[in-house]
This record gives structure tokens, sequence and C-alpha cells, in this order.
């Protein structure tokens, strides 16, 4: 799995205002260009945020973005999810009816055992977390760490699937 830009962005757009702190306005300029973000599709991703009641924004020249929850309230699983929709591995754990042997198919629990490790992993990942371990999202590919925590659960003792 690899996200999409958009959710690599709104995830440096929302680790950038978490480190800011909850109500504390902060430009566009100023997020675009320390989170990397170009303002274009930072103006796109932020629409997507304050729908989901991540951000507030504000318009005008003394306008930009508001983050409306505390960083420990927000689940990195919860914006990912935002930009990109639920996580879905294949169209047979997104749509069952595609497949006439959803039911029967070892293949399928895989993939709903993957798809279930992978958003049980993000969801335990919250923006303060993020930005007390220092963590610089535009630096670390997401998909490396997902991977690699995915690898040890698939491999890991305790596991349904080895």
């Amino acid at each position: 799995m690899r996200l999409t830009r958009a959710a690599e962005y709104a995830i440096r757009c929302m680790v950038y205002l978490a480190q800011q702190g909850i109500g504390v306005l902060t430009s566009r300029q100023e997020i675009a260009t320390n989170a990397e973000i170009p303002k274009h599709f930072l103006a796109k991703i932020a629409q997507d945020l304050a729908k989901s009641g991540f951000i507030e924004i504000k318009q005008g020249a003394r306008g930009g973005f508001m983050l409306l929850k505390a960083p420990h309230q927000i689940s990195l699983l919860e914006v990912v999810e935002t930009m990109i929709g639920e996580i879905y591995l294949n169209d047979c754990v997104a749509r069952p009816s595609s497949c006439k042997v959803t039911t029967q198919c070892a293949v399928h629990n895989v993939w709903l055992s993957a798809r279930d490790q992978l958003r049980t992993t993000l969801n335990n990942v919250t923006f303060d977390q993020l930005i007390k371990k220092g963590s610089c999202i535009p630096l670390i590919a997401l998909d490396d760490i997902t991977t690699a925590s995915l690898d040890a659960d698939f491999h890991s003792p305790g596991s349904k699937i080895q």
C-alpha cells in the first residue's frame, strides 16, 4: 500500500499544526514552506481537514489554519482515511460481492487481517505522540514504517498469520 500525495501532505500539515498547538492561527504560507507542501495543494487538503473537524480555515490577509482538536485526540488513521477513504487492501475486502468465493477464500482472510493490523497501527498513533517523539513526517516515508510494522506483526509468535 502506498499513500496518496494528498494523504502525505495532510499528515505533514497536521503535524505542523499540532506542533503549533490547538487554537493557534498559522498562515498558509508558513505551513506550505515549513511542511514542504505546494500552496495550491494545501488549500485542497485544508478543505478536507476542515470538513472532518480537525482544523478551521480563516480567510483573508491575516488568515490561515487553526487546529480545532487537541493532538492527542487525532489519530493518524483518522487523517489518512479523511484523505483516501476507508483503507482496503483489495476489492474483495472493499466489496465482498465482487468475489464469488470470498467466504471460503484463505487469501481473503489474510487481506482482512492485514487491513485490520494496519488500521490498528495507524489508529494507535496520535499527533501528540508524533510531535513528542520528534518525528519529521516529511523526512520519513510512512509506507516504510507501516510495512516494517506489518512485517513484524506477521512474523511475531503470537500472530495469526505466519
